[in-house]
């Protein structure tokens, strides 16, 4: 097999998910609705203003808001722990140096590769951790009073940056399959990108709306 085939087979495949975030992210733009995480985005922004008017509340909204950070933790943690075996796996392939004398191949850009998800993985979600971490100082001011109202509009800007940099740890964290499996084999890499953004269409589609007659 020619080395062309399976860079052509790399190029379709971060064809297919870079096409299907693009389609995303243009249909958010034409209607937050339309899409789960931009649906999500408003739902985060609509909970820190209920939770604003309702005196008593800052407990909860800290309990709610820790368990996010907690998932935000766990998820570094493992990005974290991931990574540096990677590190030590594309480490133990290479002699030093080798990688930069070497002529550029399709197993260096897919290590390269690996390697830079996991670590947008660990920062996006060390990201959310640290607004998680400041919403919960503003969450937990006295509803009513004049600093709890001064950070409202920090309070939802900090929820729904930290939700949004999780969304894309996690994210991340999907486009390991795809690396993964152009490790083993090149020419699978297609359809596996292929299976990861149908994957992706189901959990991106729109919230179904249901409406309880009281």
């Amino acid at each position: 097999m020619t080395e062309g085939w399976l860079w052509i087979a790399l190029v379709l495949s971060a064809s297919i998910v870079g096409g299907y975030e693009l389609r995303v992210a243009r249909a958010a733009g034409r209607d937050p609705s339309r899409t789960a995480r931009t649906a999500h985005s408003v739902l985060r922004g609509e909970w820190v203003r209920a939770l604003s008017k309702q005196p008593g509340s800052e407990i909860l909204a800290v309990q709610a808001l820790r368990n996010s950070l907690m998932s935000a933790t766990i998820t570094a943690s493992t990005a974290a722990l991931v990574l540096m075996g990677s590190i030590n796996l594309v480490v133990s392939h290479h002699a030093a140096g080798d990688l930069t004398k070497r002529p550029l191949s399709i197993g260096v850009v897919l290590e390269v590769g690996l390697v830079l998800a996991l670590c947008a993985a660990f920062v996006c979600s060390a990201t959310a951790m640290r607004y998680y971490h400041h919403a919960g100082f503003a969450m937990s001011l006295p509803v009513g009073s004049a600093e709890r109202r001064s950070r409202e509009g920090l309070a939802v800007s900090y929820v729904q940056r930290g939700g949004a940099l999780y969304s894309w740890s996690l994210r991340c964290f999907f486009y390991v399959a795809p690396i993964t499996v152009g490790l083993l084999s090149p020419l699978l890499m297609p359809f596996a990108a292929a299976g990861l953004a149908l994957a992706l269409s189901v959990f991106d589609g729109a919230p179904r709306r249901i409406d309880v007659d009281e």
